[in-house]
């Protein structure tokens, strides 16, 4: 009986070899090409050896570009004249300014009360708003960094708030404060349409446009809230804390009135000579000004905005200039010796005590 020979396996050949390609993709199989992360470009700019040189000459520039126009500004002013006409104030002007400064830091030391709802540390209103006022005196004068983060860490941590609750009360006064201000500076080219200020103009309509696109972040923060229903957001392994939607809109209109409140202050000192929304316009854009070129209470900042927007015809720089000290002394340095006092006290009354809980 005739066995059958035993057949070697042949390697598979490419008409017998299986197929890994799926029917109708072809013989050749190809990668479809990977997408970028997304901001990608951004961070291989910044790993670029020249980028730091780049984004500091920049700043540089612009520090220069303002520092000049100050000294522009200071070069043609006739101080002892300044000097006389703050003398010359009525009294009653400037205890009005102080009134309604100090109602501007007792409102803004009630945005620490919303953060305090929103972490629900334990400590009393009256205790927070001290704190809430103490450090903003000290954020006029000296910086976020001290007044706004240091001085608040100190006094919160010494009763026993956890640094990550005192990074959240932060956060939420913060974004109290700037989400008015946007919504505040939309409505403003409504009323009042900043003239031309070293040849550069724009019309109302351009600055009612911009100001619509600035409203848009407040709008957002809004329906944020309003779709969370008090539920915190995760972003990136973070979670943040919302407020429901009335204690949202409740941050808006406190920070507007706090903005209106600031404004009030300097168009009492300046008597009424100019429309109250010119007066709001020179202190909202002298805080983002002062913010953006760090310089400590915006000293010449805020002047030379007020003398660039304010001074007219019937307004001379001199007065102008005149009501803009008298605000500078009633809104930064006055609130700066009461936030010194208050802070030495709290100090003297917590020394050798341990953090209570």
């Amino acid at each position: 009986m005739a066995h059958p020979r035993p057949t070697t396996p042949q390697a598979p050949t490419a008409s017998t070899a299986p197929s890994r390609l799926r029917p109708g993709r072809g013989a050749a199989r190809t990668r479809a090409p990977r997408r970028a992360p997304q901001g990608a470009g951004l961070t291989s700019l910044q790993q670029k050896p020249w980028w730091p040189w780049l984004t500091r000459g920049l700043a540089g520039a612009f520090f220069v570009l303002v520092a000049s126009l100050i000294a522009h500004q200071a070069r043609s002013v006739n101080w002892p004249a300044v000097w006389q006409a703050v003398l010359a104030l009525p009294a009653g002007v400037l205890w009005a300014g102080a009134a309604l400064a100090l109602l501007s830091h007792f409102t803004y030391g009630s945005f620490e009360w919303i953060g305090r709802h929103v972490t629900g540390h334990t400590l009393g209103r009256a205790t927070t708003l001290g704190i809430a006022m103490t450090s903003y005196g000290f954020t006029l004068n000296l910086g976020s960094v001290i007044g706004g983060v240091g001085v608040r860490y100190r006094l919160y941590s010494r009763r026993g708030v956890e640094p990550g609750t005192i990074g959240q009360v932060v956060a939420t006064s913060i974004l109290t404060n700037w989400i008015g201000y946007l919504l505040l500076a939309a409505a403003v080219p409504w009323f009042w349409v900043p003239p031309a200020v070293f040849g550069w103009s724009a019309s109302a309509a351009q600055w009612r446009m911009g100001g619509a696109l600035l409203a848009l972040a407040p709008l957002a923060y809004l329906a944020l809230c309003l779709v969370r229903e008090g539920r915190p957001l995760a972003l990136r392994g973070h979670r943040f804390a919302l407020p429901r939607w009335p204690l949202a809109l409740w941050q808006v209109v406190v920070s507007c009135a706090n903005w209106m409140l600031m404004g009030a202050a300097l168009w009492v000192v300046l008597q009424g000579q100019v429309a109250y929304p010119a007066a709001i316009a020179t202190v909202m854009l002298g805080a983002v000004a002062g913010l953006v070129l760090r310089v400590p209470a915006g000293l010449g900042v805020l002047e030379s905005v007020g003398v660039a927007l304010l001074t007219m015809d019937t307004l001379s720089k001199t007065d102008v200039l005149a009501a803009l000290l008298a605000y500078r002394a009633l809104y930064y340095f006055v609130p700066l010796v009461l936030a010194a006092l208050a802070l030495a006290t709290a100090e003297l009354l917590l020394h050798g005590k341990k953090p209570t809980k």
